[in-house]
């Protein structure tokens, strides 16, 4: 049985399923973190196995194929499954004795007349043979014929087959998330081509408009991408695995019946094409978004370069308005403040003459107009030096 378990099996005292099975039979629980665990189990063998994604028990008893309904596994205990069993097999190993018969006989004897899948394996000394069909009881039927290995070499040959099993399943879970992913990268194609038609002829004031539109189509995107990235590339790494197991079974044909590689090569390898089509659609979805992202971010700051540099040429063209206006009120004032202080040297020069002192008063008024105009030039040019170094300051 393969399971996938919600959340770590080993957690929570009394509620995970190993602890469950392993109190039936009075049997102490393996140390928290354990990976690994073998125990004996009344008549059979208990193996248990916690993998990144999935957790299997291996049920082992001897028994005749026959019976493939047998209390192998307690009934109690795995109704408490339900729902989280991806892959449940009832594999038998009979001895050559009892398979030496044609593959139709076999399939009525053990499979219902269902049509086999299967092969001589091991170099001819193993004939592995299965339907691939989940019966009422929720599991399929595997036979082992061994025509000549030992129990080490068998056991190693239905590791591999029920690996073969475990692995398919598990890299079929990637299909029917693409085929969920596909119409969501329909539906981003088709937004991001219009996107990318509307900025052909997109005026400049709207481009800030496009660029939210874009990042949010591109944040959304990603976040699909999150969610699926790890399971595309857990299916092609259980892919990988599915080839490397069927590799391992040195298969021989037998007339008339596909082989694991066929029967691999025809169902799954076409789910594997759909998902990594898929997933190669959105790396380039999301590659084409960074592109059109990078494009309209440069445009946008091309345009505020220009407004920019406008706005630049505005205020230079303002600066040197003011300064031509300020050199025309600083004329102006020279001449205001030359004015009124000559008028009252004017002033000050006929109290003087009055108490007695000869002057020509038009020759003073006159001669004190240059000084006075410089001085106040001097004086008004300083202080605006003044200003302007505490302004750079």
């Amino acid at each position: 049985i393969a399971r996938m378990p919600k959340r770590d099996p080993l957690s929570g005292e009394g509620k995970d399923l190993l602890g469950d099975l392993l109190r039936m039979f009075d049997q102490p629980r393996p140390d928290r973190g354990t990976n690994h665990f073998t125990t004996t189990l009344g008549d059979r063998l208990l193996r248990w196995e916690r993998h990144t994604e999935y957790n299997r028990y291996t049920f082992v008893t001897a028994g005749r194929p026959h019976n493939w309904k047998g209390q192998c596994i307690p009934a109690d205990w795995l109704d408490k499954m339900h729902g989280e069993v991806l892959v449940g097999v009832r594999a038998h190993v009979i001895g050559a004795g009892e398979g030496n018969r044609s593959v139709d006989e076999i399939s009525a004897e053990y499979f219902n007349g269902n049509t086999l899948i299967g092969s001589r394996v091991a170099d001819n000394n193993a004939v592995a043979l299965t339907d691939f069909r989940i019966q009422e009881d929720g599991f399929s039927r595997l036979l082992l014929i061994n025509e000549g290995m030992s129990e080490q070499q068998a056991g190693r040959v239905m590791q591999r087959l029920l690996e073969i099993e475990t692995y398919r399943m598990m890299a079929s879970l990637a299909l029917p998330q693409a085929r969920e992913l596909a119409p969501v990268l329909d539906r981003d194609e088709a937004e991001l081509a219009a996107i990318g038609e509307a900025l052909v002829d997109a005026e400049s004031h709207h481009e800030q408009e496009w660029l939210e539109r874009l990042t949010r189509l591109s944040a959304s995107s990603q976040v699909h991408h999150q969610r699926s990235n790890y399971r595309f590339a857990a299916a092609d790494v259980y892919y990988e695995i599915v080839l490397q197991r069927i590799n391992e079974l040195r298969e021989t044909r037998i007339h008339s019946v596909q082989t694991f590689e066929e029967f691999t090569t025809r169902r799954l390898t076409p789910a594997v094409k759909t998902y990594r089509a898929v997933s190669q659609r959105q790396r380039s979805v999301l590659e084409q978004m960074a592109r059109a992202t990078k494009l309209l971010s440069t445009r946008i700051d091309i345009s505020r370069q220009r407004q920019n540099q406008s706005l630049l040429e505005s205020m230079n063209r303002r600066a040197k308005t003011q300064l031509r206006l300020q050199a025309t009120v600083e004329g102006l004032s020279v001449a205001a403040v030359t004015y009124y202080v000559v008028g009252l040297i004017g002033i000050l020069a006929k109290g003087v003459q009055s108490v007695g002192v000869p002057m020509d008063i038009k020759i003073v008024t006159a001669a004190s107009i240059p000084l006075v105009a410089g001085l106040t030039y001097f004086g008004i040019h300083r202080l605006r030096a003044k200003i302007s170094r505490e302004d750079d300051d």
